[in-house]
Formats: structure tokens, sequence, C-alpha cells
């Protein structure tokens, strides 16, 4: 499992994340404090605060995954 921080500037960069995980085949939990949710989930992540960094956990060892998700990641958590 592969844990990091994440933020979203505006809702094209939450369709650029959705569409872009939605690819890999693993599976991806977002949030912030108690609230989790699928990460696939545009629905689910447009319910989320949006405005602070978002925990993002992925279950799998792949390494190419963090290519994926490197435009999106965050350095304050």
């Amino acid at each position: 499992m592969q844990q990091v921080h994440i933020q979203f500037n505006d809702v094209e960069q939450v369709r650029q994340f959705v569409n872009s995980i939605d690819k890999v085949d693993a599976s991806f939990d977002l949030g912030s404090g108690r609230r989790i949710v699928d990460a696939k989930s545009i629905l689910g992540v447009m319910a989320l605060d949006l405005s602070g960094p978002l925990r993002l956990r992925c279950h799998s060892d792949d390494k190419g995954i963090a290519d994926i998700i490197a435009p999106f990641l965050c350095s304050e958590a």
C-alpha cells in the first residue's frame, strides 16, 4: 500500500485525476479525517472538502502509479 497527499486546484483537475487512475487496475481510497471515498468515483471525490490536502491510499505495489498521480501531489500535508 502506498500513501501520499494530493490537492486539486479546480474541478478540471478532479476530472483528470479520476480519469487517470480509472485506467489502473488497483484500488484507491481518498479522504480527509474520517471521510473516505473511492477515488475512482468522481461523485465521491466531489463530495469531499477539496480546499485542502487529501490522503490518497493506493492498494497496489505498482511503481508506475507514482507517474500517474505525480501532477496532483501535494508537498504540504
